[in-house]
């Protein structure tokens, strides 16, 4: 265990389904990527850090929207909750390459590859030194895996979550589209809200906003940027309470 002191003693990173494509892909599961994913959680977990992770499944499956032939959303939310279990089998591969035990929890239940969701067992698992991969979103449809990510980051007590994009931090306009978009390296919950910020869907911040939890928002792609987080380096943007 490294003798540097975390900032955070257990965390909830939230990947997206992209992040396990990688940078020349847009669909699929990038084994060297995903070891790269498994490698940074890594890093904070040497740290002492406990670690709860919530995947996406949008690099196996988005519902289409450009076109007459759209996927009712119920059955398009089910079809990617089944979608982050992949991910999540994926990242657990990587992470016991690793020799870290690791623990998969599924909303919905598929007990041959997964155990259930029980809050109790994951903090359990998270105590004993256990990563715990938070797969099926919330079991619900009309959820993103952004609620998800807010709900078990309450759930677990979490201290912060950690929402790894493909950009440095919050903007207020899209920065790959208006190159004088403004960096916004801290605001909180309202400013947040009131500005429509898309890199994090309202729900999820509201229900942060409820529990206190600060959401960082960074860019997952540079090395080291989760254990630089969590050891209290000012990376990325953070959404907190005004006082905090």
């Amino acid at each position: 265990m490294s003798g540097e002191a975390p900032k955070y003693r257990r965390i909830l990173l939230k990947l997206s389904g992209e992040a396990f494509a990688g940078p020349k892909a847009s669909f699929g599961i990038d084994p060297d990527v995903v070891k790269g994913l498994a490698l940074q959680v890594k890093e904070v977990f040497d740290l002492g850090v406990q670690v709860g992770v919530v995947v996406g499944g949008g690099n196996i499956f988005r519902a289409r929207t450009d076109s007459d032939k759209v996927t009712e959303r119920a059955t398009a939310d089910y079809m990617g909750m089944l979608a982050s279990v992949l991910n999540a089998l994926a990242l657990q591969e990587a992470l016991e390459s690793f020799e870290i035990h690791t623990r998969v929890q599924s909303a919905i239940e598929m007990q041959e590859v997964a155990e259930p969701y029980i809050r109790r067992r994951a903090i359990r698992h998270l105590e004993k030194g256990r990563v715990v991969i938070f797969a099926a979103g919330t079991g619900n449809p009309f959820f993103t895996t952004d609620t998800a990510a807010a709900l078990r980051a309450a759930e677990i007590g979490a201290e912060a979550i950690l929402k790894g994009t493909t950009v440095d931090g919050i903007y207020d306009r899209d920065p790959k589209l208006d190159s004088t978009a403004k960096f916004l390296p801290r605001l909180d919950y309202r400013e947040a809200l009131r500005l429509g910020i898309k890199v994090m869907d309202a729900t999820a911040i509201s229900l942060s906003m409820e529990t206190k939890i600060p959401l960082i928002v960074f860019d997952l792609r540079k090395e080291g940027n989760v254990r630089r987080i969590v050891l209290g380096e000012a990376i990325g943007s953070t959404i907190c309470s005004p006082d905090s």
